[in-house]
């Protein structure tokens, strides 16, 4: 393809994103209540502080994820158009009736303030290429567009998508589709790290264009999301030309050691971040969690481990996706997601900087667009001890955002508890 594509930074994503996703929670078999009931709870308790999107996660298309003893389906038999574009079926999304697709839901989210999202896995799905099924503008059919060698290693619903003309013409009819349902937002998987091609990880970059050209020619801004990750850092300059996010890891769950990893994943991507343009620490695993994978229970972080998530991922300025089903938060989960001081970070901070880290402690400081400071002092050891950076705030008086004034012992030390982290702002 010869023509190219710049990202409109100035519709979508100038800071980053914010909102729900319900893979965390309900794996492959959300419904159109859980979406409802989330958008509910966001629009009551969290949209004053900056939360919008709220995201239908992977094989929604599928009529009986959630049916069977199994919460994702191999080889699913998906919901279809004449085209070969994934439908929501009406056994989960009962309004999707007369062919309405998601529009009713998206219109409704619309009507709380809020924005709608949806996962697709890239490609085109291998029951359209199977039935040879025409692509909608072309004269030719799905079996001509797709390549065979191009797969998943951990989802067989699709194959890759040729670089072509009537390949482009495919990725422009379902996001045709998706603008006319009222779509805001786009999580594709498998295209950031196609892992299948670990000597090739990014082999679906010509996807990542073909999809991001599309959303242009849809005519209806949507936030493009890449994952999973890892993503490559000597691909940033073409992450940051075609997509708003990607993730700088794979799935990210609520396991102490995932969570220690994220310091260098962060080091790595430290400065790459941009209005419409950030490296995602993906989901937030928070709250009630797994409910789909038959397994529902809180968040197996501790609280220390919970506010050093969000303090790091909020100095880094990731997108703050919560995982887990919003309306079974309890008081201390709502109050994460609802700390006014640590959120501003994410739209108003800049120039975040890893100060230092070794295997026990990190230190990150940036600043805020009125003059003022923060500094995130981490504790990655298996003990409480005292933590401090070579910083100097001239003199600035200083406030630790999470409430825990105590744990200070001094303008940039603090005595903090195993696994744990404080934020200090200095006005």
């Amino acid at each position: 393809m010869k023509d190219t594509y710049l990202l409109p930074k100035d519709l979508v994503a100038k800071t980053p994103p914010m909102g729900w996703n319900s893979w965390d929670c309900y794996a492959a078999t959300v419904n159109e209540e859980q979406l409802i009931g989330n958008a509910e709870y966001m629009a009551k308790y969290l949209k004053e502080y900056g939360w919008e999107y709220i995201v239908c996660d992977i094989q929604w298309s599928d009529p009986v994820a959630g049916s069977t003893d199994v919460t994702y389906i191999n080889f699913a038999k998906l919901n279809l158009d004449e085209y070969g574009r994934q439908i929501p079926p009406v056994e989960r999304f009962p309004s999707a009736a007369n062919g309405v697709g998601f529009r009713s839901i998206a219109d409704r989210i619309h009507e709380m303030g809020l924005k709608f999202g949806i996962h697709i896995m890239r490609g085109i799905p291998r029951q359209a290429v199977h039935a040879r099924l025409p692509v909608l503008g072309t004269n030719t059919t799905a079996d001509r567009i797709a390549d065979p060698f191009s797969v998943s290693r951990w989802n067989g619903d699709m194959y890759g998508v040729l670089n072509t003309p009537e390949g482009q013409a495919y990725y422009d009819s379902i996001f045709r589709l998706y603008a006319e349902w009222g779509v805001d937002f786009v999580k594709v998987d498998d295209i950031c790290n196609t892992n299948m091609y670990p000597h090739n990880p990014y082999s679906a970059a010509h996807e990542v264009e073909m999809i991001a050209r599309a959303i242009e020619r849809s005519g209806r801004p949507m936030v493009l999301s890449l994952s999973p990750g890892p993503a490559q850092i000597d691909k940033q300059w073409h992450l940051t030309q075609y997509a708003n996010m990607w993730r700088i890891t794979d799935d990210f769950w609520d396991d102490w050691r995932l969570l220690k990893e994220m310091f260098w994943r962060c080091e790595v991507w430290c400065g790459q971040g941009r209005e419409g343009c950030w490296p995602d620490c993906d989901m937030l695993p928070l709250g009630k969690l797994r409910i789909g994978f038959h397994d529902p229970g809180m968040t197996r972080f501790t609280k220390e481990e919970q506010r050093t998530v969000m303090t790091l991922w909020s100095i880094f300025r990731s997108p703050l996706i919560m995982g887990g089903e919003m309306r079974e938060n309890d008081d201390w989960t709502l109050s994460l997601l609802t700390n006014r001081d640590v959120l501003r970070l994410i739209g108003h901070s800049h120039h975040a900087r890893q100060l230092q880290r070794t295997d026990s402690a990190a230190a990150w400081h940036s600043y805020d667009e009125d003059g003022s400071e923060y500094l995130a002092l981490f504790n990655l050891s298996d003990e409480e001890q005292e933590i401090s950076a070579e910083i100097d705030f001239g003199g600035k008086a200083i406030r630790e955002l999470w409430g825990r004034d105590d744990l200070l012992t001094g303008a940039n030390s603090a005595r903090i508890p195993a696994h744990g982290a404080i934020l200090i702002h200095a006005k």
